[in-house]
């Protein structure tokens, strides 16, 4: 039997190397950066981590940046290209559908382009998170599909799998996540009065929330490692992410404190500009997973 095909648009955040190295079908969302009053567009297609680094750079020296979720015509054409190809069995993630309602645009193109080509079938899944949380789906169906699973298997324990990952996100203040309707703005005034750190992660229905705010990044850190001690990671194949928005000596001394205690070494990894964008620079997060489910 064939293996199933894993595709992704790209806030899952996964690195170039690892697209290329484990066949993932991307489909790149698209930035626009405003300088000097001039508007450039660029593909969420980042290939070197100085790139990603010069965004949040940009982002510091006040260069406005904005998103857009991808269109149904780019949906269709990124199924088309597949299905042109000969492929059949498709499992493609989304961004959460409690911060876009790409999930219903992916789907109505896998629809249409099943239309014209029978054989192609294409599930979709929900994230109901972006970034490392996707990207974790996506490393799932991965490990899934190599392992000789069929396509609807894969999908019945990724489907099964986003309500297991916690998470603690910590922003530098709320301003991006605010102005691009991500939070409502009283939340934006109260998780960045005094300085303080706001703390947020996702619901269970896939909307970030603001559960705390705390004073400097020594205290995200206890506060990230006593969450973690009140929700303990799975020990079979545990799973541990850190992603920062270019701040790596923080998301390195977090992995640090993880790995001390549960014996662990997370991948740090740096985030993509369409969420990164919504997060602003400066920003930590960690996500693991657990037996028991999200009830944030």
């Amino acid at each position: 039997m064939p293996k199933f095909i894993v595709s992704t648009d790209s806030t899952a955040d996964l690195y170039a190397e690892y697209v290329r190295a484990h066949d993932v079908r991307l489909a790149p969302l698209s930035f626009t950066m405003e300088k000097d009053g001039k508007v450039r567009e660029y593909l969420d297609a980042f290939t070197d981590y100085a790139q990603y680094v010069d965004f949040f750079v940009q982002l510091r020296n006040k260069v406005s940046a904005r998103t857009s979720m991808l269109n149904y015509e780019a949906h269709r054409a990124h199924f088309e290209a597949i299905a042109k190809a000969g492929g059949e069995q498709v499992l493609h993630f989304t961004i959460s559908s409690g911060l876009a309602s790409t999930i219903h645009v992916a789907r109505q193109a896998a629809e249409d382009v099943k239309k014209q080509y029978p054989r192609f079938d294409a599930r979709i899944v929900d994230s109901l998170a972006a970034t490392i949380g996707q990207g974790e789906l996506v490393y799932e169906a991965v490990r899934l599909r190599d392992a000789g699973k069929t396509r609807d298997e894969a999908y019945d324990a990724v489907s099964a799998l986003p309500l297991h990952l916690q998470y603690v996100i910590a922003a530098n203040d709320l301003f991006y996540l605010q102005r691009g309707g991500r939070v409502s703005a009283a939340s934006a005034i109260v998780g960045t009065a005094l300085g303080v750190k706001p703390i947020l992660t996702f619901t269970q229905d896939g909307k970030l929330s603001v559960i705390d705010k705390v004073r400097g990044m020594r205290r995200v850190f206890a506060y990230a490692l006593e969450k973690m001690e009140q929700l303990e990671p799975v020990e079979e194949g545990r799973v541990i992410h850190v992603v920062h928005t270019d701040a790596e000596r923080d998301a390195e001394e977090l992995a640090s404190l993880i790995e001390q205690r549960w014996g662990t070494k997370p991948e740090v990894t740096i985030m993509g500009p369409v969420i990164g964008a919504h997060v602003g620079p400066g920003a930590v997060a960690v996500l693991w997973k657990t037996k028991e489910e999200r009830n944030d």
